[in-house]
């Protein structure tokens, strides 16, 4: 305490005697307004320093912010830029993105694929919208200039041009004319005398394009940030599955793992294994970000922000389509995805519209390939997808048959295990009738009887007597597992196999079975699946002799058929050849592996317990 008086005493001594008042600061004259100038327009908007600076003829009046040129063009034109990867339409009015199309890919119609859902833009807003965060106005005041600035007509000027003669890569005002050869930059300004708008688009030989947004009121940025609106991805696809397939994804400067945010609400699971926090209405997070944007099953836009400091946010919105009949809970949602300024400043970014191809995504700086995610097991599911483009590209050309012949090798690598899992099967079937004797005996005791305990150990002790492991049926499996797993996550995410055909009617490797008979869908890989799967499951001997866990194991194939019938049909082809595989096998080892005798069960009323 007398340390703490003492401290005072000093701080007050020294602002007494040591520091002076600061005098009191002139009233600052007012501004007069001279021919030629304008009022700076604007609350709190305040001229530069620079330009404040008085002329030697003044009387002490600071010079008026000069006046912001009023550029504004007269009608809407599509322009055109594109290379040998992507055709890019963007329109004056506005300055945003039109559509987005990949030209190496095809939607489910066989059309060229565009990203931009054209229909659902009309009535939300284009990819590259303007939305304004000016903490200055209130949100209704930002929403009023967003919706300006979007709408406006602006002037576009080209550099680097090489489809307009005489350009002489100067920066020049150009007709919208012919498509543009990237590279190429276009700038479009708008300007109504009070905000200015200016948007920079520099497009390269490769999938990413440089953007360059900025907004300012008189001589002041405001924060600003973009938006890609309408969802993303192959909207030829069915609603559902384009609801299904869409979500949203970022990733830290700090943080290599790419995070899934999905908007399907708080979940266990989610909260258990510590994904992204979910909610329907919205998602936010501040930087440092890496990347952020958009994805589908094969495809990705990503925001690369040249400045970490920067903010993404992720919304759904409600589209009512034209001519819609269906209920309003059933209306379409698609996702929209914003990347921010929170400071008063331009946005400098890129945006990477591509296709989930791991070569790709590996190009891209940053990295982009933690995009396609194998899950647990990717160490595993790396080398599995290798050798199948290996077997694709140097030996059958058809990754129908490339999934085939990788499975039979996978199979047969396995062998010595399964052959070991079934031994273990028929150890353990041929004392079935001891276990479960014993286990008769103590069934009239609950399961916190310590007589529960005798039991485990008398059948501890009888597997011990005749060698049998409990666990040999368990371990080979186990190990088979990570392979299983990582060769399914293949199969259900690389890029190479959409659109890719097989034999017949397959066509599509990466879609459902298509095969209809007499007008009713009529699965032919699925059904097959589930009858080799029935019939390998009756060849191959079961462990127990409970029938009630007999007949629930033989509902497995109906089961696993109720679950494929909607999935790839690679993963189908892929469970099927395994089960042909399997059923060969099994053959095999039933001719040369003698069936073990059960051993008597004893005689009824033996050894029991009072």
């Amino acid at each position: 305490m007398i340390a703490f008086a003492l401290s005072f005493a000093v701080l007050k001594l020294w602002r007494v005697l040591l520091v002076k008042t600061p005098p009191r600061p002139l009233k600052p004259p007012q501004a007069t307004q001279t021919p030629g100038q304008v009022p700076s327009q604007g609350s709190g908007i305040t001229p530069d320093k620079r330009e404040s600076t008085l002329k030697p003829e003044a009387t002490g009046k600071p010079e008026a912010t000069p006046p912001i040129p009023i550029q504004q063009g007269s009608k809407a034109e599509d322009i055109v830029v594109e290379n040998d990867l992507y055709k890019v339409t963007l329109s004056t009015q506005g300055a945003v993105v039109k559509s987005w199309v990949l030209k190496k890919y095809t939607d489910q119609k066989g059309e060229p694929l565009d990203v931009v859902d054209a229909p659902a833009c009309e009535d939300l807003g284009f990819p590259m919208s303007i939305v304004l965060a000016d903490p200055s106005q209130t949100p209704v005041a930002n929403a009023d200039v967003s919706r300006k600035l979007n709408s406006a007509f602006y002037v576009v000027k080209a550099a680097n041009a090489p489809s307009t003669p005489g350009n002489d890569s100067k920066r020049a005002a150009q007709p919208a004319g012919p498509p543009y050869a990237a590279p190429v930059s276009l700038e479009f300004i708008y300007s109504d005398g009070t905000t200015m708008a200016r948007k920079q688009f520099t497009f390269g030989p490769r999938y990413d394009i440089h953007v360059e947004v900025s907004v300012s009121a008189g001589q002041r940025n405001l924060p600003v940030g973009v938006s890609w609106p309408g969802g993303f991805g192959d909207h030829s696809l069915s609603p559902a599955l384009v609801a299904a397939t869409n979500l949203g994804y970022y990733q830290t400067v700090d943080r290599a793992k790419v995070v899934d945010v999905r908007l399907l609400g708080p979940s266990f699971f989610g909260r258990l294994f510590g994904s992204a926090p979910q909610n329907e209405n919205g998602f936010s997070i501040n930087g440092p970000l890496s990347s952020a944007g958009l994805e589908d099953r094969f495809f990705a836009e990503a925001f690369l922000p040249g400045s970490p400091d920067v903010a993404f946010h992720l919304t759904r919105q409600v589209w009512t389509p034209v001519g819609w009949q269906g209920q309003d809970k059933d209306r379409p949602k698609p996702l929209e995805a914003t990347l921010a300024t929170p400071d008063p400043k331009m946005l400098s970014f890129r945006v990477v519209v591509t296709p989930k191809d791991l070569e790709v995504l590996r190009s891209i700086q940053p990295p982009l390939d933690g995009l396609v995610d194998y899950g647990f097991f990717s160490f595993f599911a790396k080398p599995l997808f290798l050798g199948l483009r290996f077997i694709y590209e140097h030996w059958v050309h058809n990754y129908g048959w490339a999934i085939v012949l990788l499975t039979v090798l996978i199979n047969f690598a396995m062998f010595p295990l399964k052959v070991k899992s079934i031994r273990s099967a028929q150890q353990m079937q041929k004392v079935a009738p001891l276990v479960k004797s014993i286990q008769d005996r103590y069934k009239q005791y609950k399961f916190n009887d310590p007589r529960k305990q005798r039991m485990n150990q008398e059948v501890m002790d009888l597997y011990k007597k005749h060698g049998v492991n409990p666990l040999g049926g368990c371990l080979p499996m186990a190990v088979q597992l990570p392979f299983l797993y990582g060769f399914w996550r293949v199969l259900d995410l690389s890029i190479e196999l959409r659109h890719a055909p097989w034999i017949l009617w397959i066509k599509d490797l990466s879609a459902p079975d298509p095969f209809r008979l007499f007008g009713y869908p009529f699965p032919i890989l699925p059904i097959l699946m589930v009858a080799t799967m029935f019939l390998l499951q009756k060849m191959t001997p079961m462990a127990t002799m409970d029938p009630g866990q007999q007949r629930m194991m033989m509902l497995m194939p109906l089961i696993f058929g109720v679950m494929f019938i909607n999935l790839a049909s690679g993963l189908v082809l892929y469970y099927l050849t395994a089960n042909v595989v399997g059923i060969a096998q099994q053959v095999f080892i039933n001719r040369t592996v003698p069936a073990q005798k059960l051993a008597p069960a004893p005689a009824k009323g033996a050894n029991q317990e009072d």
